[in-house]
């Protein structure tokens, strides 16, 4: 049978072995630390954030205090530092949503961010808004006024001679703004994936990883 014997291990040895393993578990917690830190990186106000709509937006479907849903599109890098990756989510609040009246009021539609949330953490926001006005519709109502009364007026003189184009014009004129009605409404629409741009409006100080 054979038998090994270890050798006598002196104080200074075992020292420096528990020495060794101290900076090792060092070293690591030490590279840990480096790849999970973050440093604290202010934007300033003015910063532009890129982003796109994860859903649809309409005037005549949302209304003030809504909130939507959308991603961040560009990278926000300061220096060498990603503070903001492409990907993150942003929550943003519909401040105002007018839908488009039938002759007069023109959509308006203003959107602003309140969150940005980046590696898992959530930030509060402001930004300044995003705001889109419906298309005027006044020339083409004009046009169907003006056409349905200049018809009512000729039909009317074809029947009945001058008096007849007395009576015909205004009922021409009322046809051509009931078609005005029916058709002027403009509402302003924002599909999925519509870019959009904000800047803010105050700074903010987020952990951006190195």
């Amino acid at each position: 049978m054979f038998h090994f014997h270890l050798p006598n291990l002196t104080k200074r040895t075992y020292m420096l072995i528990g020495g060794g393993l101290l900076l090792a578990a060092g070293a690591a917690v030490a590279v840990t630390y480096g790849l999970n830190r973050a440093d604290r990186v202010t934007l300033p106000d003015e910063t532009a954030i890129h982003v796109t709509l994860n859903q649809a937006i309409a005037t005549n479907e949302n209304r003030p205090g809504d909130h939507f849903e959308a991603t961040v599109s560009e990278p926000i890098v300061v220096g060498n530092k990603t503070v903001v990756p492409a990907g993150a989510e942003v929550e943003g609040l519909v401040v105002d949503a007018s839908h488009s009246g039938r002759l007069r009021r023109r959509a308006r539609l203003e959107l602003a961010l309140e969150t940005v949330t980046v590696n898992g953490t959530t930030y509060d926001i402001q930004t300044g808004a995003d705001t889109r006005i419906g298309g005027s519709h006044k020339n083409r109502d004009l046009a169907l006024i003006g056409g349905g009364a200049g018809g009512g007026a000729l039909i009317g003189a074809i029947a009945g001679g001058g008096r007849g184009a007395l009576i015909g014009g205004p009922i021409g004129a009322g046809a051509g703004i009931a078609a005005a009605m029916i058709t002027g409404k403009k509402d302003v629409r924002l599909a999925p994936e519509t870019p959009l741009t904000f800047t803010l409006a105050e700074p903010v100080t987020i952990n951006a990883k190195v």
